[in-house]
C-alpha cells in the first residue's frame, strides 16, 4: 500500500526538474544554473552506459563516481539483493551473519595474509576508521612513558573522504575551504609527481627525492609521535598520479624502521580498477591497514572495509571488561544485503576476469591517448588499467595549468556526444586541470574507440592559444 502523498508530491506533479529544484541538494555544484538548465536525470543503466528522462543514452567514462566497476544493470546483484531483504535484511555485526562472515573471509583470502575486517558504509568512513585504528594500537602497545603517537602522515593532492578526520587527512586547499580549523595530528608532504616537480631527474634519482622529504618530516615531528602514514598506491581525484617504481617500497621501508603503521587507501584502486585485483599489487607491498569502498559493490550497495592485519588485531585482544576492545560502531557497516551484493560483485570480477580486462583495455586506451601528445594543450598522460588522466596545459614548457573554463568546454563537448567524463574539481585552486577517465571494466574495444575519438575531438576543438 502507497501512504498518502502531500500535494506538493502528487502523482500529478510530474515535473522532475521542478521537483529537483525544490527539494534536492547537490554535492560539488552550485546550483544557480539549475534553474534554468536542471542537471540530467537518469533512470536506467546498462553495461557502460546510462539513459536520462528524455530517452538520451549516454557513455559513462568514469563508472558514476568510479565505482561501477561491473558495470550497470546486473540482475543478479539485483537478485542476490532482493533474497537477501527476504532471508534478513538487517542484523548489526555487535553478532554475525553469514553474508559478511563470507565477504570478510573472502577480503583475506585475496590479499593473501591472516587479519580481521571491519566493515562501515563510506570510504570516508573506512580512513576514519583505521585512523582511530592506529591510533588506539600505538596507545595499546606503547612501552611506559612514551608519549602518545597520534600523527598522521599524507600527500598533497591525495584525497581521503570528507568526514572530519578524513578531509584532515586530505591535501585538497579546495575541499578544506571554509570548514578549517580541522582535526589536529594531520601532516603532508609532496606526492611522486614526477611530471611536474622532477623535471630534469631519473625516476630513481626523483623517487629518492620524494622519500628523503617523507622521512625528513617524520624526524622533524620525531618518529615517536607519528601513529601512521597513509597512500593512495595511485592518487585518484588528485589527478590520478602514478608513483615511480621504487616509492611505495621505500615507504614501506621507512615505515619498518620508524615503527609507522602504513594504511593504504584503496577505495578508488581496489577491485580491478588498476588492471589488478589491488592497486598495490603492481608494486608487491603490503599495507599494515587497507580500507575499501567504491568497487567493493560495484556501487550496488554502500559498503567499505578497513582490513588490519592481525598482529594489528591482536593488541586489541584483552579480558573482558577492560578498554581495549575497539569501541567503534557503524548502524549500517556490513548489513546482510551489503555484504552479500558485495561478495556476488567479486564473483562476477574473478568470473569474468575483470581485473585482466581492465589492465587489456587501459593499455589500448592509454595508447590512444598518448596520441594526444602531440595536441599543444596535453601535458601529459597517464595511468593504469582503466584508472586514467589527461593533464591539460596552457603550454608544454610552462606547464600551467589550463584555466577552468577551457577545461570544462572539453568535459562539454564530450556530454554533447553523449560520453560522461570527470576532472579533478575542487583539489588545489588553479589546478583542475585533469581529465579523469574511468569506464566500467566491462567496456568493449568498440566502445573504447569512442570513448577515445570523443574525447580527442573535444581536446581538438580548443581554440589555438
Amino acid at each position: 500500500m502507497i501512504a498518502n502523498l502531500s500535494p506538493e508530491m502528487s502523482p500529478e506533479k510530474t515535473d522532475l526538474g521542478q521537483m529537483d529544484a525544490e527539494s534536492l541538494w547537490h554535492p560539488m555544484v552550485q546550483h544557480k544554473s539549475f534553474a534554468k538548465t536542471p542537471p540530467k536525470c537518469m533512470t536506467k543503466g546498462v553495461g557502460c552506459h546510462v539513459t536520462d528522462t528524455d530517452g538520451v543514452e549516454y557513455f559513462d567514462g568514469i563508472s558514476g563516481l568510479w565505482c561501477v566497476n561491473v558495470g550497470y544493470g546486473r540482475q543478479e546483484l539485483a537478485e542476490v539483493a532482493y533474497e537477501q531483504m527476504v532471508d534478513l535484511a538487517y542484523f548489526p555485526l555487535t553478532m554475525s551473519h553469514e553474508p559478511g562472515i563470507r565477504l570478510a573471509h573472502k577480503l583475506l583470502e585475496l590479499l593473501g595474509y591472516d587479519g580481521k575486517v571491519f566493515f562501515s558504509t563510506s570510504g570516508s568512513e573506512a580512513n576514519e576508521t583505521a585512523f582511530k585504528i592506529a591510533r588506539q594500537y600505538h596507545t595499546q602497545t606503547a612501552p611506559a612513558g612514551a608519549g602518545p603517537r597520534y600523527k598522521i602522515i599524507s600527500r598533497y593532492r591525495g584525497y581521503h573522504g570528507h568526514t572530519m578526520g578524513a578531509l584532515s587527512a586530505t591535501a585538497q586547499a579546495e575541499r578544506k575551504l571554509k570548514y578549517e580549523p580541522l582535526v589536529p595530528g594531520f601532516l603532508h608532504v609532496n606526492p611522486p609527481y614526477q611530471y611536474r616537480f622532477g623535471e630534469g631527474m631519473s625516476e630513481e634519482v626523483y623517487n629518492t627525492t620524494c622519500l628523503k622529504e617523507l622521512e625528513q618530516t617524520i624526524l622533524y615531528e620525531g618518529a615517536q609521535s607519528v601513529a601512521a602514514v597513509i597512500v593512495e598506491p595511485i592518487i585518484s581525484g588528485g589527478g590520478v598520479i602514478v608513483p615511480p617504481e621504487g616509492y611505495l617500497r621505500g615507504v614501506r621501508e621507512i615505515c619498518d624502521r620508524t615503527g609507522i603503521l602504513l594504511i593504504y587507501d584503496e577505495v578508488v584502486n581496489g577491485f580491478g580498477r588498476t588492471g589488478r585485483m589491488f592497486g598495490h599489487q603492481h608494486w608487491g607491498v603490503q599495507p599494515d591497514i587497507i580500507s575499501f569502498a567504491k568497487g567493493l559493490s560495484s556501487g550496488y550497495m554502500p559498503i567499505s572495509a578497513t582490513v588490519v592485519k592481525q598482529h594489528i588485531f591482536e593488541a586489541f585482544l584483552d579480558d573482558p571488561g577492560s578498554d581495549s576492545h575497539f569501541r567503534h560502531i557503524t548502524t549500517y557497516g556490513g548489513t546482510p544485503v551489503c555484504t552479500a551484493v558485495s561478495l556476488r560483485s567479486i564473483e562476477i570480477l574473478e568470473r569474468e576476469r575483470l581485473p585482466e580486462r581492465a589492465a587489456e583495455m587501459g593499455d589500448y586506451l592509454l595508447g590512444r591517448f598518448q596520441e594526444l601528445l602531440a595536441h599543444p594543450n596535453v601535458g601529459d598522460v597517464r595511468g593504469k588499467g582503466l584508472l586514467l588522466g589527461i593533464e591539460l596545459v596552457t603550454d608544454k614548457a610552462s606547464k600551467a595549468p589550463l584555466d577552468g573554463a577551457a577545461v570544462n568546454s572539453v568535459i562539454q563537448h564530450c556530454m554533447k556526444d553523449r560520453v560522461i567524463i570527470g576532472r579533478n574539481a575542487n583539489t588545489v585552486p588553479g589546478f583542475a586541470n585533469v581529465l579523469i577517465l574511468a569506464p566500467p571494466l566491462v567496456i568493449t574495444r568498440q566502445e573504447a574507440d569512442r570513448f577515445a575519438d570523443t574525447i580527442r575531438n573535444a581536446i581538438f576543438a580548443l581554440p589555438p592559444a
